[in-house]
């Protein structure tokens, strides 16, 4: 596939291996990516799939189920000859690791099956299974030597682990301990992704490809900086684990911290995996660890109570299968965070993500500081409009200014007015999952979508205040919001009371 003159690499022959094959990531979001990556030539000329199951299926039945769920949720039209050549090359080979023999055949079948497909010995290993089972998957993999590599690193042995990387800082390094013990820190990608949506991925560029952006983007021109991932879903079918989670782990070490990393990080110095990582890491370790008192007072937690969204009527989340009746976990969340560095001193960073609100929306919002007024104090301009650069990420993808303007008239009057781009009307990209980038680069093996061990501890030490206060409190101070609202009115006192607000997006 070219970009103009600009052709991407293709990535070396290997075997993709998925441990749980049959689940939902796999069919909502791995094989349409994959599907994706083939239909744009994005995959190595040899190749294979190899499902993992835990009770024996043949292959021929895998790649039915397989093609069924392509049909199903493939982003975009199927094309028969496409399918039928990305699933001719799957293969089901069974392993469980509570069997740990299972996984010595495993290491006889594979290493037959790439000498046949000719891969040359390179793997990919997807964990697309609950967080418990990384750590043993992973140690069994190490035990029969499928993770180890040569000196030279050829052929290469990678995993991929998902989200979310443990559920609070003393088992995200545990689980960190355990995998850098079996393979490397470069052998490891852990996945996130909202890393692989093409705007996440452009704030980047936004900042450091323009020279008007980044001299005013730090705290003599900026403000604060709000974050926001609503969604209008409720839990659904996923009781049991969102009540064991909540919002604030399930969201906001990964992927809140994601877009905040993006944000306030320091220029690197070169466009590379290593470099662009350590400033994610240096800033997330430069957030100001709160005391467990100071997490209570600069947060806010709720659970949505009966409401309705749109057609779809929500009962309380405390009545959803799976969830316990005096259940204490949040549905929404919202931090206020500061960063102790140069740039950002002063500048409160806001965070707030929640389920069954009112609208589905992910955005980024800067708030540049107030022109001086002193000079329209004849006129009849009352007040001025705020400046924000709006990052939209979710549903739509694009970049927002809002600035003020002179109202046509022989008066001066002021009104704040948008200037927009959308990546929709400028390019014209295929719909796609946002892990094609991420698949790819794993098997290309590069690295810098990707959290490291450091990043990933740094973000859990962040959080883990508002995690001890919370449980200590338990009930008290959990707010309410009806499923269908804005969310919990005590989200909006977190800005008030510092004189600000949430910004509100603009409507039609």
């Amino acid at each position: 596939m070219a970009n103009g003159s600009f052709a991407y690499k293709k990535p070396d022959s290997c075997a993709f291996v998925i441990f749980g094959v049959t689940g939902d990531l796999t069919h909502r979001l791995v094989m349409p990516s994959l599907y994706n990556l083939a239909t744009s030539n994005l995959l190595p000329d040899r190749f294979c799939i190899v499902g993992i199951t835990r009770k024996e299926a043949s292959s021929e039945k895998l790649r039915d189920d397989l093609l069924e769920g392509l049909r199903k949720y493939a982003t975009r039209h199927i094309d028969d000859e496409v399918a039928k050549r990305l699933l001719q090359c799957v293969t089901a080979i069974e392993a469980d690791p509570a069997e740990p023999e299972s996984f010595d055949r495993l290491k006889d079948k594979l290493e037959k099956l790439e000498a046949k497909r000719e891969t040359g010995g390179n793997r990919l290993f997807y964990l697309a299974t609950p967080p418990n089972a990384f750590a043993p998957i992973a140690e069994q993999l190490g035990r029969v030597g499928l993770l180890q590599e040569q000196d030279n690193g050829t052929p290469w042995h990678r995993l991929v682990v998902e989200k979310p990387f443990g559920t609070d800082l003393a088992s995200a390094k545990a689980l960190n301990d355990k995998l850098l013990k079996i393979m490397d820190e470069h052998q490891i990608y852990r996945i996130d992704h909202y890393l692989g949506k093409e705007t996440v991925q452009n704030i980047l560029v936004l900042r450091f490809a323009n020279g008007m952006f980044e001299p005013i983007w730090n705290r003599h021109h900026i403000d604060h900086v709000q974050i926001t991932v609503e969604e209008t879903l409720g839990v659904g079918t996923r009781g049991s684990f969102y009540d064991a989670t909540g919002a604030l782990r399930d969201m906001v070490p990964n992927h809140l911290f994601q877009l905040l990393s993006l944000v306030a990080m320091e220029p690197p110095a070169r466009f590379d995996a290593h470099t662009v990582r350590s400033e994610k890491a240096e800033v997330l370790s430069a957030i100001q660890i709160q005391s467990e008192a100071e997490a209570l007072q600069n947060s806010v937690r709720g659970q949505y109570t009966a409401g309705q969204i749109g057609n779809t009527k929500l009962s309380d989340y405390s009545r959803t299968e799976d969830v316990k009746p005096d259940s204490a976990t949040e549905t929404f969340a919202a931090l206020k965070l500061t960063i102790d560095n140069w740039r950002w001193a002063g500048v409160p960073f806001y965070l707030r993500t929640g389920k069954a609100l009112n609208q589905k929306r992910t955005e980024v919002a800067i708030k540049f500081r107030q022109a001086p007024f002193a000079m329209f104090t004849c006129t009849p301009v009352d007040t001025l409009a705020e400046n924000y650069l709006v990052i939209a990420i979710e549903p739509t993808q694009g970049i927002t200014l809002q600035f003020n303007t002179k109202i046509p008239g022989p008066s001066i009057r002021t009104d704040g007015v948008e200037m927009k781009f959308n990546y929709k009307d400028y390019f014209q990209a295929e719909p796609a999952t946002g892990y094609e980038t991420l698949i790819y680069d794993c098997m290309i093996g590069d690295n810098i979508l990707f959290q490291r061990a450091d990043s990933v501890e740094a973000g859990w030490k962040a959080v883990q205040p508002f995690i001890d206060a919370w449980k200590k409190a338990g009930g008290d101070g959990l707010q309410t919001y009806t499923a269908g609202s804005e969310g919990p009115e005590a989200a909006a006192e977190l800005l008030t009371r510092d004189g600000r607000s949430w910004r509100k997006p603009a409507q039609g």
